[in-house]
């Protein structure tokens, strides 16, 4: 029997259900990626994350040809390019490890329904997430909307129904490896119309699995406290290897876990701490694929909350300071230039640059998460859209409308020294540390010693944070009194 896999978020070898089950059940198997053609052309996301793409892929087929079975690749349209490779080859059955997201769900169906029309069979297996939406319910059988009633579902679940881990596919003495055409290089980020560029994460299974190790030995005891902190590395930074699949969420889940186990000054609330990111982003992928119309707008009505600011020279210009990190606010700034340059941003920083966006400068979170799209290494659409309504109160579960984020106390309390801030925005590097939260209130003479010319060298702040809370307030005081 001739089995093709149909490569798509899940780029490794270990715990991989629907390689597994093809080289357990095939004579011939034969992997296959295609390159989304419309979706590249669309650009809803940047070069950061196709470049990851791009090197998780040479790695897999690398991985590949160990086995003794040759990555396959086309480009074009994704249903059409799998219906006529399929054809070519001559498949008998197709597997794959299911999506979430609106879109594939819908292309999914589409090439499933094609291909039985066909008398191929298809095989499909639950990968992307530890439970599917339809696994976690309420009393009802409704989705849940409050990550908490969710997560209490995830863990009686997890107890009730632990999912097993599989190891990387072997083939049989007698099983052959397919592909019908020549092994051919891969194409680049150029080749897709993106700009190679230098990776802060390094891509891959080998790394995702490293940095696991390296994470659950030594940041994730100290993960409540050092998540917070954007100067050190507290935080596994394994999110673009879940967005591409080179490392299960099972797999990092038992791992987690089994440090629980081995005993030793291992912290039970750091570890599960840890796990609930993990858990809200299974949360954030039921609720696109419960609610697909969250894609593209707000979950919730925004009737209750201040509109957002006109399109306009202002909303152009302070939306472009906010995009450069040249608001005049270090924190936010540091975390904008940190996202610029390297793809990533700390999570806690994330939650201040969203805050000041949304409120200080009253610029819709929809321009928000499509910047974001744009520029992260780690680019989800349910990640990035759940936490983006999250910070704007639109979402299932989230922040409440009127919390504001006060950049400067923010800054203070996670970067106390500033060394987060002098990483990112160099011009601030010789302010001393108690200016370093606003150097705009630095005397003539201290900017003169820091070499740092205020309107000149770094902005002053382009709205007053204490003028625009109110301002916010008082505009959603109008809402709740009309």
């Amino acid at each position: 029997m001739r089995g093709v896999v149909w490569i798509r978020r899940d780029l490794r070898l270990q715990d991989q259900p629907a390689l597994t089950a093809a080289c357990a059940e095939c004579d011939e198997v034969i992997p296959l990626f295609v390159f989304d053609d419309p979706l590249l052309r669309a650009r809803q996301f940047g070069a950061p994350c196709v470049t990851f793409m791009v090197s998780c892929l040479d790695e897999l087929a690398a991985a590949l040809a160990d086995q003794g079975l040759a990555l396959q690749w086309r480009r074009g349209d994704q249903i059409e390019e799998v219906l006529r490779f399929v054809v070519d080859v001559k498949a008998d059955v197709v597997y794959w490890n299911r999506d979430y997201e609106p879109a594939s769900i819908h292309r999914d169906w589409k090439v499933q329904q094609a291909l039985m029309a066909q008398g191929v069979v298809v095989r499909t297996f639950k990968d992307h997430v530890v439970f599917e939406a339809e696994e976690i319910r309420g009393s009802t059988g409704d989705p849940l909307q409050r990550y908490s009633a969710y997560r209490a579902r995830w863990w009686t679940k997890w107890h009730a129904a632990t999912p097993p881990l599989l190891p990387s596919p072997v083939r049989q003495r007698n099983q052959r490896a397919g592909g019908s055409s020549p092994k051919i290089a891969l194409p680049t980020a150029e080749d897709l119309g993106y700009q190679t560029v230098p990776l802060s994460i390094a891509a891959g299974e080998k790394e995702a699995q490293r940095r696991l190790r390296w994470f659950l030995d030594g940041p994730v005891h100290r993960y409540v406290e050092g998540r917070n902190i954007p100067a050190i590395d507290g935080t596994s930074k394994l999110s673009p290897h879940f967005r591409f699949g080179t490392l299960s969420a099972r797999t990092a889940v038992h791992a987690a876990l089994g440090t629980l186990a081995t005993g030793g000054s291992v912290s039970r609330r750091d570890l599960l701490t840890w796990i609930d990111e993990l858990i809200w982003r299974e949360f954030f992928l039921q609720i696109l694929s419960a609610f697909p119309q969250v894609a593209s707008g707000p979950f919730r009505s925004k009737d209750g909350l201040p509109r957002p600011r006109p399109a306009g020279a202002e909303w152009t210009r302070l939306y472009a300071a906010w995009c450069n990190g040249r608001t005049g606010y270090p924190l936010v700034d540091a975390g904008m230039k940190q996202l610029n340059q390297t793809g990533w941003m700390h999570n806690r920083v994330r939650m201040v640059a969203a805050s000041f966006l949304i409120k200080d400068l009253r610029i819709d979170w929809q321009s928000g998460e499509r910047y974001f799209m744009q520029q992260l290494i780690d680019a989800d659409l349910a990640a990035n859209n759940g936490n983006w309504q999250w910070a704007s109160a639109t979402g299932t579960d989230s922040m409440p409308g009127y919390r504001i984020f006060n950049p400067l106390l923010q800054s203070r309390k996670f970067d106390p020294e500033g060394a987060y801030i002098r990483q990112y925005v160099p011009e601030l590097a010789a302010v001393p540390p108690d200016k370093i939260h606003a150097p705009h209130l630095m005397t003539q003479k201290e900017q003169n010693l820091a070499g740092c010319r205020i309107g000149r060298d770094y902005p002053s702040p382009i709205v007053d944070h204490r003028q625009a809370r109110e301002e916010y307030l008082a505009l959603g005081k109008q809402l709740v009194m009309r």
